[in-house]
């Protein structure tokens, strides 16, 4: 069986993406398209379709790091921010960005609240899973392994 593994992880974003965004549960919200995606960053997205690609990127991630808390995800999708002259800081990512996709994916059925965070459900792995084996299909270089 082909899992998130045995695929490239950006092909595996924007395929689900994509899958994502035909689904009805799944919306971005109203104001998506005026914030940016944490206070390192200058601007906001340059593609529209942004908050999918954030949600498959947090399906993924939840996946891999098994339960996962907003703190650990907001380090994770943070950068260093420019300060002009003084030396740059490390700063966490949205985490308003970060809880609304969550959710999303919660009522979706794809995430799960256990403890100590969030983990994938048996849809939500099913449905990566899926995806990976239809991508490792598309790409002949990897269908050999």
């Amino acid at each position: 069986m082909t899992t998130i593994y045995d695929v490239p992880a950006d092909s595996l974003i924007s395929e689900a993406a994509k899958e994502l965004k035909e689904t009805e549960k799944i919306k971005q919200p109203d104001w998506a398209q005026f914030v940016k995606t944490g206070v390192h960053k200058e601007r906001r997205p340059e593609n529209p379709d942004w908050w999918y690609v954030r949600c498959a990127s947090l399906l993924r991630r939840v996946y891999i790091d098994g339960p996962v808390g907003i703190n650990s995800l907001k380090t994770y999708y943070g950068g260093k921010k420019d300060r002009g002259t003084s030396p740059e800081k490390f700063r966490q990512g949205s985490g308003a960005v970060i809880r609304g996709a969550l959710h999303q994916l919660e009522t979706a059925g794809y995430i799960t609240k256990v403890g100590e965070g969030r983990q994938v459900t048996p849809k939500g792995k099913s449905f990566l899973d899926k995806t990976s084996n239809k991508i490792i299909k598309e790409i002949p270089e990897l269908a050999k392994y």
